[in-house]
């Protein structure tokens, strides 16, 4: 049958705590400080992801605020410029509409001359058209 031996088993005893002992320090710490590493990593990592969307958060909100003053800047150099192009065209058309009545009360003066010149051309004609007509009439009877 089976005997038990003490000695046997104080040795295997031994091996087996040295072996724990032996697995403890070569492979246990190493993973166990491998894997404290990479939390503290993952930790550092969150938080800094954190800061970064924060910042980012507030650098998307600076930019929008930029772009908005941006628009009003525009809008009110567009509103300026077309109040200024509003006046220039009024004070151009204002402009011509002088030189246009001017030149109307010029070209209906040359007219009412004109009129007067051939007015006076055919009064001076009348009596050779008379002299003309009775001339005619004569021949004719």
């Amino acid at each position: 049958m089976l005997t038990l031996s003490p000695s046997l088993m104080l040795i295997v005893l031994l091996l087996f705590i040295g072996l724990i002992v032996y697995l403890d320090k070569a492979l246990y710490q190493p993973i166990i400080n491998f894997m404290d590493q990479r939390d503290m990593t993952i930790a550092k990592a969150s938080k800094e992801s954190q800061e970064l969307s924060g910042s980012a958060e507030e650098l998307l909100q600076e930019a929008n605020e930029i772009l908005e003053k941006a628009k009003q800047e525009a809008n009110k150099m567009r509103q300026s410029a077309i109040e200024e192009a509003s006046s220039e065209a009024e004070k151009l058309i204002a402009t011509k509409e002088v030189e246009l009545d001017k030149a109307y009360e010029e070209f209906t003066k040359r007219l009412e001359e004109e009129k007067e010149e051939l007015k006076n051309g055919l009064l001076s004609q009348v009596p050779l058209i008379k002299e003309s007509l009775k001339a005619k009439f004569s021949q004719a009877f």
